[in-house]
């Protein structure tokens, strides 16, 4: 199963054009979404002005090289591990998530555009990437749905309590759950079940991408920005308009000892 294109056998009933137009709309629902968010919520304008204050208390100016070394450093250690989250349980659950989701995205783009469609070859490597990106996602989701989530785990509420700002990570577990099950149920020739969970595939995408305007889907794109301006901040000595660190050693005391740090 792992090394089969599931939308290979799709194509006999769907068209590949369809498919490859399913993909394009919805990379036009996050832009559109992720737009109008920023209009609604002002992201765009509090960045640039953001950014302005502190070019006006800067201390010192930064160079074009040490500018691109800190935006370079930042977009690897910070953004591509997730470096903010520090060692622990916390990260591998995101790094998992983040580094399944773009695996099971890329290999749906490459599957349906360049081995979908009569006289197309079929890719075992990228018909791995896409099971193994999927399982990745759902291994870092529901670890992180269960288990790590801050009102879960610091607050005491129930897993199955939801909000709006969980409407991200259900939907992309949602996604990544039935399209193993679509996978698996049409390779052991399962039509009945095959339909059922390619619809709630297909549905699950919709929501995913189309409700980029109330999820924190467009968070992916903010995220590396705030992460991009702060670390700048700190090298020009603007520090994103906040004092600097007190000389004092940092002072918690006996109690912080007693328990396990997870109030976040």
């Amino acid at each position: 199963m792992f090394n089969v294109n599931p939308f290979s056998d799709l194509s006999e009933i769907i068209s590949p054009l369809v498919m490859q137009g399913f993909i394009i709309s919805m990379v036009a629902l996050i832009a559109i979404g992720t737009i109008i968010q920023m209009i609604h919520h002002k992201n765009l304008t509090y960045f640039l002005s953001n950014a302005k204050k502190a070019k006006l208390n800067a201390t010192r100016e930064l160079g074009i090289g040490e500018r691109t070394s800190i935006i370079a450093k930042t977009t690897v250690v910070d953004i591509g591990t997730t470096s903010e989250l520090g060692f622990g349980k916390r990260r591998l659950a995101h790094v998992l998530g983040m580094y399944g989701t773009i695996l099971f995205w890329l290999s749906s783009a490459m599957l349906v555009f360049c081995y979908t469609g009569v006289d197309k070859d079929n890719s075992e490597l990228w018909s791995t990437l896409w099971h193994a990106g999927a399982i990745l996602t759902c291994l870092g989701g529901f670890w992180f749905w269960f288990f790590l989530r801050v009102d879960v785990s610091a607050e005491a509420h129930p897993w199955y309590r939801i909000i709006k700002a969980d409407l991200f990570v259900l939907a992309l577990l949602a996604c990544s759950t039935f399209g193993l099950a679509w996978s698996y149920t049409q390779f052991n020739g399962q039509v009945g079940l095959s339909f059922l969970f390619l619809s709630l595939f297909i549905a699950a995408n919709l929501i995913l991408f189309g409700g980029v305007y109330w999820s924190k889907f467009a968070h992916m794109f903010y995220k590396p920005g705030a992460a991009i301006q702060k670390n700048l901040a700190e090298a020009d000595g603007s520090r994103d308009n906040l004092p600097p660190p007190a000389d004092a050693p940092e002072q918690f005391g006996l109690g912080i000892k007693r328990e396990e740090p997870k109030h976040y």
